[in-house]
């Protein structure tokens, strides 16, 4: 049981993950959303939080970005929970993924120690 439960918990976190992709795609309309890029959901245990990932593809500007998906995070929710067709929607609550970021820091790195 406990089994079908963490698929249930998978699923939803991509449904949800998909979701506000798309809706940051199509649904909002300010030019800073189209940058972002969710990566993971985290649902809590009672779901009702969600930590929600992002990524941009302009990190040079990645503080009015942030503004930008920190004020749209309530109107998110409100697609999330009209789209899904759910009475409870969860919190959600924004982070930055610098995994990407990280990645190429490594990358570099190893590079610079082969020379």
């Amino acid at each position: 049981m406990a089994r079908k439960q963490g698929h249930n918990r998978v699923s939803y976190e991509e449904k949800i993950r998909d979701m506000i992709n798309m809706s940051l795609r199509k649904s909002l309309r300010d030019p800073r959303l189209a940058k972002i890029s969710i990566t993971r959901v985290e649902l809590s245990q009672d779901y009702s939080q969600a930590k929600v990932y992002w990524d941009t593809f302009d990190t040079s500007n990645k503080r009015s970005i942030k503004e930008a998906i920190d004020g749209a995070a309530s109107k998110l929710r409100s697609i999330i929970a009209k789209e899904m067709n759910i009475r409870h929607t969860p919190q959600l609550i924004l982070y930055y993924d610098s995994q990407f970021e990280d990645e190429q820091n490594i990358v570099n790195l190893l590079k610079e120690d082969e020379k």
